[in-house]
């Protein structure tokens, strides 16, 4: 592995914290707005770069979708978002699925973080080979 491989990995690996740290924006605006009324959940997708940089590789958002999904209709003639004929759509932010899509991107985060620490640990190591 030389040196331009170990900066594809940390670029790689770069690339993949980055996408995760954006994805538990996401998780953290879904659970914030888990109680509003009307809120739709937002999805992320991402795309694998792979296929259209060959030299570095890596992960980068593709799309932030919302989730087309009904939550739960109740009855509240009160409520200022109620319809016509007083019912009100809640949020279909499910706080269990949310929880664990927070844990999943936490994983993935600490998993790219170790590859790019143990490419800069290869690069720091052939750097001092370089220098004796």
């Amino acid at each position: 592995m030389g040196p331009n491989s170990i900066s594809k990995a940390m670029s790689a690996a770069s690339s993949g914290m980055d996408a995760q740290a954006f994805r538990l924006r996401i998780v953290s605006e879904n659970l914030s707005n888990a109680d509003t009324h009307g809120y739709q959940r937002k999805l992320v997708t991402f795309d694998n770069q792979m296929e259209q940089l060959r030299e570095s590789g890596g992960v980068r958002i593709d799309d932030v979708l919302l989730d087309r999904s009904l939550g739960e209709i109740l009855f509240d003639p009160t409520h200022p978002l109620a319809d016509g004929e007083g019912y009100v759509a809640s949020s279909n932010v499910d706080m269990m699925i949310e929880l664990a899509d927070a844990r999943e991107a936490g994983r993935s985060y600490e998993a790219n973080l170790s590859t790019f620490k143990q490419a800069a640990q290869m690069y720091s190591g052939l750097i001092d080979l370089l220098r004796r």
